[in-house]
């Protein structure tokens, strides 16, 4: 049953990861029919990421209000319309609208996620879990990949992108009706008073007869109204501000490098025509597309790689490697492009920068920045935490998305992978100041506050 319903929360996760490679794909096909600026496309690549920071930072909250497995029947649905709503898009405008609205159902998903699972986890197993949940994007960013390679095989049209966005309203659907009969987070209903439905989830979760105690009832407080009800104010107070700094600023720098470079991978790869010099403009992104996939197995290895690792080693360990190796693999592509004949001429040591970055991104930071909110706030402000922490990190995958293509333009290539090199140096730096290991310990002791469990109860003979 744990795996159960560690599939149906983690599965939303797919749509991020297909949605994220998607639009790399997309993106050359939508400038050639609907134009706009290079300002214009990077607004574009944005929209979703900035919707997903709206989504997560100010209605994760929500789902520490009304529960988990009500968010749960909402947010995929509002993904179904504005993915198909992408299709019908007249102009480029209306596509970044569709796309930004779309992004909110994306970061909806995240804390309500994670909290859901680090409420229904066991201690020992918790990190394994909930770092295979967030491995699923990898499994979507690979269906983004074939798709887009079939879909550009099949109709080598400009057109062709609307099929490739509309193309996630059926992933959504599936996960609709696997999500149709979750039950609610026990933790969330012992926190609001519904005791004897969360001892029977409990209960049949576990085969045990449970109870909740004392502390795991619900603690009356003032309701409250407009914008407070969305934000939790506690979050930048202490003690909680050093959990909220140490989980936000590492997913926020992380995800500058994360979006900037994976979504425009692409775009890189085109560039260094790996098609060849008289390649047509489909022939080049059909090329870059194939390369880039063979790229993403490398996010696979990663989180394959994290998954053995981080009940063993622990996560801190993880992000720490992690962020050092994404700092020198970032350098490396840098210096392939500043070497005679550029990266068109050193392609072997190109495909090695992309294969670090990729699976040391996914083996550390992609993985841990994801689990860490989910363990570290107590149970009140756990979905609040998380949305705050991913909501922080979409805004670092926003700067990235928009200013890549404007530096790229602008700077070049190496300058700007030398500051994404920046960024990750920066995040081992606070990682390694702020750090808080989680491997093993309980929800309970981690938030060193009382927070909502369901206790075994002892059955008379």
């Amino acid at each position: 049953m744990h795996r159960r319903f560690w599939l149906v929360a983690a599965l939303g996760v797919i749509l991020d990861g297909f949605d994220f490679f998607i639009i790399g794909v997309a993106n050359p096909l939508i400038a050639k029919d609907l134009g706009g600026s290079t300002t214009d496309r990077g607004l574009l690549s944005a929209a979703a990421i900035v919707g997903a920071m709206f989504g997560a930072a100010l209605l994760g909250p929500l789902g520490d209000r009304v529960g988990r497995s009500k968010i749960f029947r909402v947010d995929l649905w509002l993904f179904v319309i504005f993915s198909l709503a992408c299709t019908f898009a007249w102009d480029l405008w209306s596509l970044i609208a569709f796309r930004f609205l779309l992004g909110i159902a994306v970061g909806l998903d995240y804390p309500i996620a994670a909290s859901y699972l680090a409420e229904i986890l066991p201690a020992r197993q918790r990190g394994r879990w909930l770092v295979s949940a967030f491995s699923l994007q990898a499994a979507g960013i690979m269906i983004g990949a074939v798709v887009g390679v079939v879909i550009l095989t099949a109709w080598p049209e400009i057109g062709s992108w609307r099929i490739m966005l509309g193309f996630g309203a059926l992933l959504a659907l599936v996960i609709i009706w696997l999500r149709r009969t979750m039950p609610e987070s026990p933790r969330w209903l012992a926190q609001h008073g519904r005791e004897e439905e969360a001892t029977a989830i409990a209960e049949k979760m576990t085969g045990v007869a449970c109870r909740v105690t004392d502390r795991d009832r619900a603690h009356p407080q003032a309701p409250r109204e407009g914008w407070n009800a969305l934000v939790q104010p506690q979050l930048f107070k202490r003690p909680l501000l050093r959990l909220t700094v140490f989980t936000s600023v590492p997913w926020f720098l992380m995800d500058i490098a994360t979006y900037g470079v994976g979504i425009f991978t692409p775009t890189l790869l085109a560039g260094l025509a790996l098609a060849g010099p008289n390649a047509t403009f489909l022939a080049d992104d059909i090329s870059s597309t194939e390369g880039t996939a063979f790229l993403d197995v490398f996010l696979v290895v990663g989180f394959v790689l994290a998954i053995v690792l981080v009940d063993r080693v622990g996560r801190i360990r993880l992000q720490l490697v992690g962020f050092a190796v994404m700092t020198t693999a970032l350098c490396l592509l840098a210096v392939a492009d500043q070497l005679p004949g550029g990266g068109n001429t050193h392609l072997p040591l190109v495909f090695v920068g992309f294969a670090l970055f990729n699976t040391f991104m996914n083996l550390g930071p992609n993985s841990t920045t994801f689990t860490l909110p989910a363990e570290v706030f107590p149970a009140d402000v756990r979905a609040a935490g998380h949305g705050f922490a991913a909501g922080f990190g979409k805004l670092g995958a926003a700067l990235g998305t928009f200013l890549f293509p404007i530096l790229l333009d602008s700077a070049g290539a190496s300058p700007l992978l030398y500051g994404a090199a920046v960024t990750s140096a920066l995040a081992f730096l606070v990682t390694w100041t702020l750090r808080i290991e989680t491997r093993g310990r309980s929800l309970d002791d981690l938030s060193g506050l009382e927070a909502a469990a369901v206790s075994p109860r002892i059955t008379p003979p």
